[in-house]
C-alpha cells in the first residue's frame, strides 16, 4: 500500500495539482480579474457622488462663460447665483412649475418617453426631443431681464455636441455660443472651442427684420448679409453642418421660437 493518500473528490485533486498547470493558471487570473472588477466598481460607486459634483461644476462654469460672468478664481456657486433657472414648456414657449427646476434633468427627460417626443424631422440628429427644457435668466441690477441661456444640441461629424446659446433679452441678438460636452477630432471639429471661433457669435442674430431665422454657419454669405453670418470651420464641414443644423433646430418653430417670441414681445 502507497504512504501517500490519493487525494478525493474534486477540490483535493485540484489542490494536488502542480503549481503551474492549465487549471490552477485559469483559476489565479479569473480570480484576479474577479477582484480587480470588484476594486474598480466600489471605487466607481464611492467616486459618483464627486463626479456628479463636478459635472455639475462644470455646467455652471460653461453657462457662466457663455453669459460672460466667468472669471478665474471665481467662487462658482457665488456667482451662478445671479442666474434664475426655470423649467420652459417648449411647445407653449411658457414656464411650468411642474418640475423642480434645480433639479430637472434634460438629457433624462429626453429618453423618456413621457416627457419628450420622437422626432420625425430630425435635421440635429437627435432622436428624441424632450417636451421641458432647463432655461437659465440673467437679470440686471435693477431686476429687468438682461440675458437667457438655453441649452442647445445635436449631432456633429463623430458625436452629440452639447452646449448652451446666450441670447439677449430681445430675444434676438446672440450674446455666445459654447459647447462644453462633444467627440469631435482635435484640431478640426474640435475647433468649437476655440475661443476666436467662439467669439464669431456674438452681436449675430438670429432673424431677420421680417422675423425670418437667417443665422447660418458657412463657408460663404449667404443672402441674408453678415449679420446672420459664421464663418464655417475650416476642414470640419460635416461638424460646420452639425453646428447649422443643431442651432437652426433648437431656434426654430421645434425648438425655442415661441419662448423668443415671447421674449421679443418684452413679457419678462
Amino acid at each position: 500500500m502507497s504512504d501517500t493518500a490519493t487525494p478525493k473528490g474534486p477540490i483535493g485533486r485540484f489542490l494536488a495539482l502542480p503549481p503551474d498547470s492549465v487549471p490552477k493558471t485559469i483559476f489565479v487570473a479569473v480570480t484576479l480579474c474577479l477582484f480587480a472588477s470588484m476594486i474598480v466598481s466600489a471605487a466607481a460607486v464611492s467616486l459618483r457622488p464627486v463626479q456628479e459634483a463636478n459635472k455639475l461644476k462644470d455646467k455652471q462654469i460653461n453657462i457662466l462663460q457663455v453669459a460672460g460672468l466667468y472669471e478665474p478664481g471665481v467662487d462658482i456657486t457665488d456667482a451662478f447665483g445671479a442666474f434664475e433657472p426655470q423649467v420652459l414648456e417648449l411647445a407653449t414657449g411658457t414656464f411650468t412649475d411642474q418640475f423642480d427646476a434645480a433639479t430637472f434633468d434634460d438629457r433624462a427627460a429626453s429618453t423618456d418617453p413621457e416627457l419628450s417626443t420622437a422626432l420625425d424631422n430630425d435635421p440635429a440628429g437627435i432622436g428624441r426631443q424632450s417636451n421641458f427644457v432647463t432655461v437659465y435668466l440673467l437679470r440686471d441690477d435693477a431686476g429687468d431681464l438682461d440675458k437667457v441661456i438655453m441649452p442647445i444640441h445635436g449631432y456633429g461629424l463623430w458625436s452629440t455636441l452639447y452646449g448652451f446659446i446666450a441670447v439677449e433679452e430681445n430675444g434676438n441678438d446672440i450674446f455666445g455660443l459654447q459647447f462644453y460636452q462633444h467627440g469631435e477630432t482635435p484640431g478640426l471639429g474640435a475647433e468649437v472651442d476655440n475661443p476666436r471661433w467662439k467669439s464669431l457669435w456674438s452681436g449675430k442674430k438670429l432673424h431677420d427684420g421680417e422675423g425670418t431665422l437667417q443665422i447660418t454657419v458657412a463657408k460663404t454669405q449667404t443672402a441674408a448679409g453678415p449679420d446672420h453670418h459664421i464663418d464655417a470651420l475650416a476642414g470640419a464641414t460635416l461638424t460646420s453642418v452639425g453646428v447649422d443644423n443643431l442651432v437652426k433646430f433648437w431656434m426654430g418653430e421645434a425648438g425655442y421660437a415661441p419662448f423668443l417670441t415671447t421674449l421679443q414681445a418684452g413679457d419678462f
